[in-house]
């Protein structure tokens, strides 16, 4: 076996985008999203407003399109 065959098994398995609906306030999307980058759910929260405020809504429909299709 070579040296990448063993690196790959000592580290943790990689786990996909998934809604934090216990630490969520609404559908549990931005809760979520700060697990999976490992920032600050309220700098995700303050990305969404300032991002709808100035995409003119257009986030909202991308927010309730997340936490519909994700988990």
């Amino acid at each position: 076996m070579s040296s990448l065959d063993h690196a790959r098994t000592d580290s943790a398995p990689t786990r996909g985008f998934r809604l934090n609906k216990t630490n969520g306030k609404f559908m549990g999307v931005s809760a979520g999203i700060a697990d999976h980058f490992d920032v600050d759910v309220t700098l995700v929260r303050l990305g969404w407003v300032v991002g709808t405020i100035l995409g003119f809504g257009s986030l909202v429909l991308i927010y309730l399109a997340i936490g519909l299709i994700a988990d």
